[in-house]
């Protein structure tokens, strides 16, 4: 079956997000508010899977072996379809 993963990466608390931080001072150099900027990937990724569960395990280790450093970086997965 055929299953979609969307995989968020995100910095993990207290790790500093240069992206972030440049795009937060650019907003204010416009004439925006604001009070953090956070930058994300986002990856939609079609895959083979037996199941659900299977998909996940799949894209978790996706996540290990390539997306995320482990080190900084938080990984949120959600499953669709089947």
């Amino acid at each position: 079956m055929i299953y979609k993963a969307e995989v968020r990466i995100q910095l993990k608390p207290g790790v500093m997000d240069a992206e972030g931080e440049t795009v937060q001072r650019s907003f204010r150099l416009l004439g925006f508010s604001v009070r953090s900027v956070n930058s994300v990937r986002v990856y939609v990724i079609e895959l083979d899977a037996n199941s659900e569960d299977d998909a996940r395990a799949k894209a978790v280790d996706m996540c290990k072996r390539l997306l995320a450093n482990p080190v900084i970086q938080d990984y949120f997965i959600k499953i669709e379809g089947g």
